[in-house]
């Protein structure tokens, strides 16, 4: 007894010795990555006017930066304090430097393995977003005094700057909080006892445009055209101010007026007796709801909320914390009843969502997005802000009750020490708010894999029509390229692969995955069509690239371009050339992520699709080269080079159904469906190779075909003679030299007197 007892201690002993071990060796691995990186930065990126690091401090690992003897900042690594899993599945690595206030000084991103950045996107182009960061008050951030800072979206990386960018305001409050970084100023409490502000009752007095405008009740935002190209010039985007606002200087760009109408005196006079009884009746208690009017060149509301839902200009912000409009709090009015109301062309009545913490009697703030189209690819954005706060006249305010101290519970959780642990950086992750940002594209998504869904299983009803085939197959393609590749940048990748195997052997984390929501879909979609399938609904229909080669195969041959077929022989052997790109590709990245990223742009997919071709020459003639060869050779690429379509093809032979149909004479003797398949999928023998069938169903097409195939052909015969002879007419005998035909053909042998009965 005694003896197992102590085995049992022994085996404890030996798990909290192996945790600390762990510990240990994770503290340590972590101080030398801090150091190892700090190596690769001089004091003064991080901190103006530095001139060396200090000893480490504390877990995790921050390093002070000094000017002399003189304590000037602090320096840090974000992938050691807060999450900064990129696309590639790997951590972005950014020395960030804050000074001991709590304001980021300064940026310098070390280390990632992001595939968009490393080949493709400018690194200058991600970090000149991401130094806009510098100079942000991180304290006032953690305090809850600020909203935390939006940066500007990169196309065709932003799943990599929204990482950077959430890590970096993270990573910083997280050690202004723990104290460690920024002054904390306790003087709060004062002497005086505190105060307790609610609205002022009462019926509401009607008063006129002007008296409310005048006393504050309403407030009004004038920007002209030369106010707004005066603020770009301002700005640090160049390419923004070369695209000025064209007009006359003086002429209103927006004139925005916002006011409280919850309020009764508010809401009665600019929305009438009948309209505030209205919104009354539809307001929780305590509930706020805002009138936002506006007249000019430039609308507030834009037309986002048109496609998405969302009112992507204008944001309303309340100590630190922001929120947009979505449609379903929108209501459009068509004038407001108070007198003396100027001409406004938008008019809009929005119901603050009640699980947004709004207090009417504080100061708050509607954010105005401005945006200037650069060129077809970027957009510049400027922010003005029409501050608000509620008349006095409105407000009462009384000593607040003294708080009712109870004995704590030892059961009892302990209560947030303060307003800002409730931040919304630390309650939601960062893929949560990319897919509520994403909702119209990701509906759209859900809703062009279900029409996929439907043409699949019902493809033997839509290729007995092959008009209608073809164009449905055609109109589905052209969708898939222009909104699915060029507009959403929904492209899958063979790094898709390779970084979802790495991520298997390194610790699998959903969060990376999730941060891209429509690869997330396209992932999830061929995951179930390989099951139903094979590789056939991703390669053949769901793959920009190839609805990209496809179509332009189709205009070759409308404009008579020679097509080419290689011999069987030839094209068997140069099958396997795909598997040997992608086994390579996929041993590379067991050794080197990063080189086995840019040995992939083997696939001209980021060149053609995602970057537009707009990129350096030599990627953009070799993709080039790639669609030009497809022109003679229908989707040259798929079938010899497409390392991805490897990828697929090789859990694709795990199918659990077969619906590609064959008859007993396919192959031997007919070869018209391997003749006729575009990317010779199907064997002399007549048997279909489920590792390169794209799944077009043009073999379906003719498998039902009468006119076609040799098999329906005999059938429809055959059917046709017994209809003839089946016929009243040749029943009767009459026209004795009249031939039986069949579909216009006549039968040898046979007419209406060889086949009458004998006179009596």
């Amino acid at each position: 007894m005694q003896l197992r007892r102590f085995a049992h201690i022994h085996r404890i002993l030996g798990v909290v010795l192996a945790a600390c071990c762990w510990f240990s060796v994770s503290t340590c691995s972590a101080a030398s990555r801090l150091t190892d990186f700090l190596g690769k930065a001089e004091p003064t990126e991080l901190v103006p006017g530095a001139d060396r690091f200090g000893p480490l401090q504390g877990e995790p690992a921050i390093a002070p930066v000094y000017r002399k003897d003189e304590l000037v900042g602090f320096a840090y690594l974000n992938s050691e304090v807060s999450n900064a899993t990129g696309y590639s599945g790997k951590p972005i690595h950014i020395l960030v430097g804050i000074d001991p206030k709590g304001v980021l000084t300064g940026l310098k991103l070390v280390d990632h393995k992001e595939p968009i950045v490393l080949v493709g996107i400018p690194v200058q182009r991600i970090l000149d977003v991401m130094n806009k960061l510098t100079g942000t008050d991180m304290a006032s951030v953690a305090r809850g005094d600020a909203r935390p800072p939006q940066i500007d979206i990169v196309s065709g990386a932003t799943v990599t700057v929204l990482v950077m960018g959430d890590s970096i305001v993270r990573s910083a409050t997280k050690l202004i909080r723990s104290g460690r970084i920024g002054t904390q100023d306790p003087s709060a409490a004062a002497a005086a006892p505190p105060l307790r502000k609610s609205l002022a009752g009462g019926s509401g007095e009607i008063r006129d445009w002007e008296t409310l405008l005048g006393d504050g009740s309403i407030r009004r935002l004038h920007l002209t055209v030369a106010d707004v190209n005066q603020a770009f010039e301002k700005s640090s985007n160049p390419a923004a101010a070369e695209h000025p606002e064209q007009g006359d200087p003086e002429e209103s760009f927006i004139e925005m007026f916002a006011a409280d109408v919850a309020v009764p005196t508010i809401g009665r006079s600019l929305l009438g007796d009948d309209g505030f009884d209205r919104l009354a009746a539809r307001l929780k208690p305590g509930q706020q709801a805002i009138l936002v009017a506006g007249s000019g060149r430039y609308s507030f509301k834009g037309s986002g909320y048109v496609r998405g839902g969302i009112f992507d200009r204008i944001e309303l912000i309340q100590d630190g914390n922001s929120m947009r409009f979505r449609d379903r709090d929108h209501t459009r009015l068509g004038a407001v009843a108070a007198e003396g109301a100027p001409e406004l062309r938008e008019i809009a009545l929005f119901v603050v969502p009640s699980g947004f913490a709004f207090d009417p009697t504080e100061p708050w703030s509607l954010q105005l997005a401005v945006q200037r189209v650069i060129n077809t690819r970027d957009k510049a954005l400027l922010t003005f802000d029409l501050g608000y706060t509620l008349p006095d006249a409105y407000i009462k305010t009384e000593p607040a009750p003294p708080p009712v101290i109870q004995p704590p519970s030892p059961a009892a959780a302990p209560a947030p020490v303060s307003g800002a642990a409730a931040n919304p950086l630390d309650e939601e992750p960062l893929w949560m708010r990319i897919w509520r940002g994403n909702v119209v594209n990701i509906g759209i998504t859900i809703a062009a894999l279900g029409v996929l869904t439907l043409i699949f299983f019902f493809q033997n009803s839509l290729v007995r029509r092959p008009a209608l085939y073809t164009w449905v197959r055609r109109g589905y393609l052209a969708f898939i390229l222009v909104w699915l590749g060029w507009y959403a940048n929904a492209q899958l990748s063979v790094v898709n692969v390779m970084t979802f195997a790495n991520s298997l052997m390194s610790g699998f984390n959903w969060e990376y995955f999730l941060s891209a929501p429509l690869i997330f879909l396209l992932w999830a979609a061929v995951a179930a069509g390989l099951l139903f399938w094979g590789r056939g609904p991703f390669c053949g229909w769901l793959c920009p690239f190839g609805a990209l080669q496809e179509l332009l195969s189709n205009l070759a041959k409308a404009l008579k371009v020679p097509q080419y077929r290689l011999p069987w022989g030839l094209h068997e052997r140069l099958w396997p050339i795909k598997y040997i790109i992608f086994l390579g590709l996929f041993g590379m990245s067991l050794y080197s992520t990063a080189l086995a990223e840019q040995l992939a742009e083997v696939e001209p997919f980021k060149t053609a699709i995602v970057l537009k071709f707009v990129r350096e020459w030599p990627y953009v003639i070799y993709a080039l080269t790639v669609l030009a060869a497809g022109l003679f050779v229908e989707r040259f690429f798929c079938r010899y080079m497409c390392p991805l379509g490897a990828a697929l093809a090789i859990p694709g032979r795990i199918r659990t159904f077969e619906w590609l149909r064959r008859w007993k004479e396919c192959g031997s003797p007919c070869q018209r469906c391997a003749n006729e398949c575009p990317v010779q999928a199907i064997h002399p023998e007549g048997h279909i190779n489920v590792n390169e069938c794209i799944y077009c169903m043009h073999c379906q097409e003719l498998y039902f075909d009468d006119h076609r195939c040799p098999h329906m052909i005999q059938v429809r015969l055959k059917r046709e003679k017994r209809e003839a002879l089946s016929s009243p007419s040749i029943r009767s005998g009459k026209g004795p030299d009249t031939l039986i035909t069949a579909g216009g053909r006549p039968i040898p042998g046979l007419s209406a007197e060889a086949i009458a009965p004998p006179a009596t």
